[in-house]
């Protein structure tokens, strides 16, 4: 599968999204942030926002639910035409209900952890998923720094993705940058969620091929 490169829209001009997508045109996925001010202290876009975007945007869209009850709300994003949906399992009744529900409707399911919730209680969930994501900050704001406390999660969830084999991504979110990604893709992750890192830049998609050439100079 390789290394993937998914900006995130958090840290794009919210007001130009069809242009913000089109100079990142080497990206694999478009991430997008969707919080709800419960689950996380913030509130960003929603599913009439992917929808649009979806529509005019050459890369496929990686949604990212940051929000209570994603059990009811996650089928809409796929509806809306994401790609990949991503739930918090702190936030999730009934998980593997959810993923079964999101692969049905044709779109890959991901499940989210917070820093501080361990991987280990969810080993037998991951022949339902597509994805994981490790978060490496705490979800709700965008330009966080790195949380290398998380280096250690990253490792051991690639060493439980290994030993169930299965084509299942480890995605990391928070603090991503030229100079955190190596050591993220070292620990075994190989989808990268980037936000200021990319759109900060002078060449944003300069940068997405740069962060690429970081990250694949390792692996796992």
């Amino acid at each position: 599968m390789g290394i993937q490169i998914t900006p995130s829209m958090l840290s794009a001009d919210f007001a130009n999204l069809q242009s913000e997508a089109a100079r990142i045109a080497g990206a694999d996925w478009l991430h997008v942030d969707v919080m709800d001010n419960h689950f996380v202290p913030n509130l960003t876009l929603g599913a009439p926002v992917i929808e649009a975007l979806a529509k005019v945007a050459a890369q496929p869209i990686d949604a990212h639910l940051m929000i209570d009850n994603p059990d009811r709300w996650a089928p809409s994003f796929v509806e809306a035409g994401a790609g990949s949906v991503t739930f918090h399992v702190e936030a999730a009744a009934a998980p593997v209900r959810l993923a079964r529900e999101i692969r049905a409707l044709g779109a890959r399911a991901s499940m989210a952890l917070r820093p501080a919730t361990p991987i280990e209680p969810y080993e037998d969930l991951l022949p339902e998923l597509d994805m994981i994501l490790v978060m490496t900050v705490e979800p709700g704001f965008g330009g966080q720094a790195f949380l290398d406390m998380c280096l250690p999660k990253i490792r051991r969830a690639r060493t439980l993705i290994d030993k169930h084999g299965g084509d299942i991504w480890l995605q990391v979110d928070g603090g991503v940058s030229l100079d955190t990604i190596e050591r993220c893709a070292e620990a075994g992750a190989d989808v990268f969620v980037a936000g200021s890192a990319v759109f900060g830049a002078e060449d944003p998609d300069r940068m997405v091929a740069e962060l690429r050439a970081q990250a694949g100079g390792t692996g796992h």
